[in-house]
């Protein structure tokens, strides 16, 4: 699954412009805080659909924001626009996650500095 072929763009552009929000409400949130919070939201939508149930979501203050993000978009999104299942949806928070460890190789805040001029 390339970014150019991706069904649900729309939703990765939705997660993102969540992210870099948070990523300016923090300024100290570093890219792998994000990492966390991601893996977290992942637990926590699952969660949301009965999944997960041995798994538990942190509490850290740092990443709320991120968690509930998620879990709003999956909760609006997930089987009700465009055929978005929980484990697509799951493999889009899994896409951004990488994507956010591939940048952290630039600095501790390389994703917020590469989606800062694209969302």
């Amino acid at each position: 699954m390339g970014l150019n072929d991706d069904r649900h763009l729309d939703v990765l552009r939705e997660i993102e412009i969540c992210l870099r929000a948070e990523y300016e409400l923090h300024p100290d949130l570093l890219d792998n805080i994000c990492v966390f919070g991601l893996e977290n939201a992942k637990i926590a939508i699952k969660k949301k659909y009965g999944f997960a149930k041995n798994e538990t979501v942190t509490d850290m203050p740092k990443v709320q924001g991120i968690i509930k993000a998620c879990e709003e978009i999956g909760l609006a999104r997930i089987d009700k626009v465009d055929d978005l299942s929980l484990k697509e949806y799951i493999k889009r928070i899994e896409k951004i996650k990488k994507s956010v460890k591939r940048h952290s190789q630039f600095g501790s805040r390389g994703y917020y500095d590469f989606i800062k001029n694209y969302v």
